[in-house]
């Protein structure tokens, strides 16, 4: 129903389709090829290959269309395949068959299909596929239970209850027949905002308020109800769960910016060595005998040409001449490299959780390089560092403490105090009674067979709106329940009312100790605050336990009160939060619970050494304050011994502010001492609107950071902060929910955990895994070999570039600037793509300069490593393997100009050397040298390193042998016929070739041996350390 007089145009909604992909069929081809020339290297050679279309150039247009087109495709192939995946991701959740209520009847369709409106029905232990207001349920009262885990990161069961209205319509022919209007906000990304939107349910004329208790979010799972039925309001990307998804953007790694930065310093000497070349060939021509020789007598239209226009086409030629410089392959090398590499990950047997029978998955291959060189990991709490499996280990009762023994309270010492009976039946009953588990008895397979809550095997299934509650309840009582006061994040803590079977009425409550020890009045209150510092300390989670007796007219007032802020149309949370305070007051306490939250396997190892290899850690939840700390301690996240800081439940900018100044001034005041920060979600809004510096400077100065209650785009909110500072840090996040899509999206990198809510996190990810512990081998391992080995590639590949057109520029001096190519078309078409690409792609895919189980024992190394001067892409290692290329280079041309020079008869009859016969020595000495100074950089030999090594040698002289050897009808010009098998067949050239060689990679063996033993580094003193490990067991072994 529309407001009349056209003053409202109808909304179109959208469809329930996610998208998590990139590309469609439609726009695949010009947004991949705009995201490809964006690259530097590529756009240059689409303007190379331009100019040789349009002039006369010494070269052919196909020398740089071939590999542009090459390099373009494979690369449009790969990004093609991996959108394709995620295609097929989103197929699957978008067809999951659901049932609408159509034509009076259940209709199975898919859950693209769903419409704002429809209404739907949804199943024990399904997931919501759209967010919904809830209609009616199997349960009279219209209450259903759910599970948020996926959205929020809370395992713990939320009551959900339907308008008393439509709770009764639980037939679909009734629900058919429903005429309502719903009037609600426009889409909001936050998750805990809807609280406080104004949402109405209009039916037969009468408005109901509709607050959060009637919306199911997309995401969440029904639990402990057979079925709901829930009219759609929010679909596809409109939804919660989908506006906290970060809109996809192409990440781009630290290698591939710095290679861009290499690319356009290449581009300048490209620009110099051509303007250069291009003055030199004027000033040569200056003299009017090499302006116009009698053997190249120049055209009318060339004599009256403009000089502008020829300088600019000339210009233009020496440009193309030059243009290898820039090695276009590279891009391909390092797609092929990532690609082919990415493959380790799913194939690395440490990497499978044998449990759940699931291997590591790679989504994006762009980032493994990033791996090696993360300083941050932002983290999700529950399911990703725990298992959220809980066990009751200790509690105090009236001040005596009791641990957990083979399912029996024991007390802790001995204690000359009696115990308090009454006072022990109550806190049991408190814990028995003051709760909100469910029951489910539909598997049971017997009614009366014993069961447990502590870990041990149940017939019975249980449901909990807290985590903690189904490891404390054993058993249940004839108590009558009156009303439940809910957990809220204000309050920290809940309630219930119950009257015992004398009829009394009692108030039993529980929550954090800082929110229930001020409100009790008596009880043991100094001793079970010992007692929950020590639970504390131990890393358990903890709640007291207090109770309150009422009288007849209490109770009576309390009631109406109560039901008062309940049915109220306005302000109904405020109402409802000062009638639980004045219920929560004058309480008796009873005692305390602890708790412990299961970690996963190896976290706290984990933890430790992330922390040695220089990485920081953040905790970022949505958790509560007490419980996101109690497990940070216990996984090591915090220490025992480091100091606390606090930023939580600050309402005012100016209280934030004063807050952060104390913080930074205690943390340069102990400056020794390790600080700790835990910052909730308000205080961060806060903190980030104003005080974004501060803020950063007192995080930085912490050694670990926790953030509590936090919405999802909070988290990438967080992470986005650290990833643009000054500094830049490399930054990774890894979650298992829903909640953590926007920091996965955010991070640099970003790592999905193969969890039991759901795949949301595993689908947006670039990397997956099955437990958090195998974060350690990803980065020490995988992600330092493949940093250590990109880095190298990428240098190697500039160096060999250099040593290739170099020559051409010096050939220059010595044919009057005439733009004479010194190689062959052919040549100059093969070298990157043929001839020396494979011994550095499978160098780039096996090199492991250290052991991979030294890396993984010894996190140090992967900081050493990172911060070593020659082993990442920084300038001084980019500096030295282009001024080696200019040496080489030198040696190349010059050497083989020395020894092969004028007036020197090498053949056999008498014949002379020409330029085609000295280029292609150059070019034959080239080779080798690079495909060489590649196996000196090579530390681990496999088979295929030899193969394609040696093999890359003999293959250009095959070829070559072929190429000139044979008349090939289909070529115009066939300059090198004969000319290899004659250069082959002279003894000088060989003796060059050797010769040249040898003086090239004289000084790196000889600096290699002199570094080894005067300076050795510390990936020598490792491998010498490997060697003779492997040489004292092999002598065991013999001795045996």
């Amino acid at each position: 129903r529309f407001p009349q007089h056209g003053h409202y145009v109808p909304q179109k909604f959208a469809d329930n389709r996610i998208i998590s992909s990139k590309y469609t069929v439609w726009n695949f081809v010009p947004k991949n090829l705009f995201e490809q020339f964006r690259r530097v290297a590529n756009f240059y050679f689409l303007i190379i290959f331009l100019v040789q279309l349009m002039i006369d150039t010494p070269t052919s247009p196909i020398t740089s269309g071939l590999p542009l087109f090459f390099v373009i495709t494979v690369t449009a192939i790969k990004q093609g395949y991996e959108d394709w995946l995620r295609h097929k991701a989103d197929n699957e959740v978008n067809g999951a068959p659901v049932y609408v209520v159509r034509s009076g009847g259940l209709v199975k369709t898919r859950s693209k299909n769903i419409r704002v409106g429809d209404i739907v029905r949804v199943a024990k232990d399904e997931t919501f596929p759209v967010d919904l207001v809830l209609l009616s349920s199997d349960r009279v009262d219209g209450s259903c239970h759910v599970t948020t885990a996926s959205l929020d990161g809370e395992t713990n069961l939320k009551t959900h209850v339907a308008v008393p209205e439509t709770a009764v319509l639980q037939s679909v022919a009734n629900l058919d027949k429903l005429v309502a209007v719903i009037e609600c906000q426009q889409p909001e990304a936050d998750l805990y905002r809807y609280h406080f939107i104004s949402k109405y349910f209009e039916i037969k004329s009468r408005r109901r308020p509709l607050g959060p208790e009637s919306l199911l979010l997309r995401g969440a799972r029904l639990k402990n109800t057979k079925e709901i039925f829930g009219v759609a309001v929010y679909t596809g990307m409109e939804t919660k769960m989908a506006l906290n998804y970060k809109s996809k953007s192409q990440k781009r790694s630290a290698v591939e910016k710095s290679m861009n930065s290499f690319l356009i310093i290449y581009l300048i000497i490209l620009l110099f060595e051509a303007i250069l070349s291009t003055i030199l060939k004027y000033a040569w021509q200056a003299e009017e005998k090499w302006d116009e020789p009698w053997y190249n007598e120049k055209t009318e239209h060339e004599r009256n040409s403009s000089k502008i226009l020829r300088f600019i086409s000339d210009f233009l030629a020496f440009l193309v001449l030059y243009n290898f410089i820039i090695p276009i392959s590279l891009y391909v090398t390092v797609e092929m490299q990532k690609f082919l590499g990415s493959f380790f990950i799913g194939w690395d047997l440490d990497l499978y959780h044998e449990e759940t029978n699931q291997r590591a998955q790679v989504n994006t291959s762009d980032l493994n390089e990033e791996l090696g060189q993360v300083e941050y990991v932002f983290t999700d709490k529950t399911g990703t560092l725990t298992e959220n499996e809980m066990q009751f280990r200790e509690c105090s009762i009236n001040g005596i403490k009791y641990q957990e023994v083979n399912g029996k309270l024991t007390p802790e010492g001995f204690s000359e105090d009696s115990p308090d009976g009454n006072r022990h039946e109550l806190f049991l009953k408190a814990v028995c009674l003051c709760h909100t588990v469910q029951i489910n008895a539909d598997q049971t397979d017997g009614a009366d067979g014993p069961w447990h809550a502590n870990g041990i095997t149940s017939p019975l299934e249980y449901y909990a709106s807290s985590p903690d509650e189904k490891a404390l309840v054993e058993a249940a009582s004839r108590y009558k329940l009156l009303h439940v006061l809910e957990f809220d994040p204000n309050r920290r803590r809940m309630s219930v009312i119950v009257e015992s079977p004398s009829g009394e009425k009692l108030l039993f409550t529980k929550g954090a100790e800082s929110s229930i020890l001020p409100r009790s009045k008596s009880g043991e209150i100094d001793k079970t605050r010992i007692h929950v510092d020590e639970f504390a300390l131990k890393g358990l989670r903890t709640l007291c336990v207090a109770y309150r007796r009422f009288t007849p007219e209490e109770y009576q007032e309390i009631g109406k009160r109560l039901h008062e802020a309940r049915t109220a149309l306005q302000q109904r949370e405020e109402r409802l939060a000062d009638v639980f305070n004045f219920i929560e007051r004058d309480l008796e306490l009873l005692g305390a619970t602890g708790v412990e939250d299961k970690l996963q396997e190896k976290v706290q190892e984990t933890i430790e050494a992330l922390r040695l290899a220089g990485i920081k850690v953040w905790v970022l939840t949505g958790d509560k304050h007490e419980t996101a700390v109690s497990v940070s301690l216990s996984c090591g996240h915090f220490h025992r011994t480091m100091n606390i800081l606090e930023l939580v439940q600050h309402k005012s900018d100016s209280t934030c502010a004063e807050q952060l100044r104390q913080l930074a001034k205690r943390i340069k005041e102990d400056h020794v001492i390790q600080h700790g920060l835990v910052v909730d979600g308000t205080s961060l809004s806060l903190a980030l609107r104003e005080h974004e510096k501060l803020f950063m400077e007192v995080c930085k100065n912490c050694s670990a950071v926790l953030c509590c209650r936090m919405a999802p785009l909070q988290k990438a909110k967080v992470v986005r902060l650290l990833k643009t500072s000054p500094e830049k840090p490399i930054t990774l996040a890894i979650g298992d929910g829903a909640n953590d899509v926007s920091m996965i999206q955010e991070a640099h990198v970003g790592i999905g955990i193969m969890g039991k809510e759901g795949r949301q996190a595993v689908r947006n990810s670039d990397y997956a895994i099955a437990r958090f512990k195998f974060l350690s081998k990803l980065l020490f391992v995988h992600g330092h070999f493949y940093y250590i080995r990109i880095a190298t590639l990428v240098q190697y590949f500039f160096y060999k570039n250099v040593c290739f057109i170099t020559p051409q520029f010096l050939y220059q001096f010595f044919c009057l600037f005439s733009q004479q190519t010194l190689y062959d078309s052919v040549y100059l078409t093969l070298y990157n793509i043929c001839f020396t690409s494979l011994p550095v792609l499978i160098y780039s895919l096996f090199e492991q300069h250290v052991h991979p189980h030294v890396l993984q024992s010894k996190p140090v190394l992967y900081r050493y490593f990172f911060f070593c001067p020659y082993a990442h892409l920084g300038f001084k290692p980019f500096l030295y393997w282009t001024i080696l290329g200019f040496f080489h280079a030198f040696v190349f041309f010059y050497g083989s100009y020395l020894l092969m020079g004028e007036d020197t008869s090498l053949l056999g009859n008498g014949q002379m050397f020409g330029n085609w016969t000295f280029g292609t020595l150059v070019f034959t000495v080239m080779v080798i040298t690079v495909t060489m100074k590649m196996a000196l950089e090579t530390h681990f030999w496999t088979w295929i390193n030899h193969f394609v090594t040696w093999g890359s040698i003999v293959f250009y002289f095959i070829f070559s042998l072929f190429y000139g050897g044979i008349i090939w009808p289909f070529l115009h010009t066939q300059d090198m016929y004969f000319v290899f098998v004659q250069l082959l067949s002279s003894g000088s050239a060989w003796f060059a070739i050797i010769l040249i060689v040898v003086a090239c990679l004289f000084i790196d063996v000889v600096k290699k041996v002199l570094y080894r033993h005067l300076q050795p580094t510390r990936r020598d003193q490792l491998s010498d350390r490997k060697c003779l490990e492997n040489i004292f067991v092999l002598n065991a072994e013999d001795d045996d």
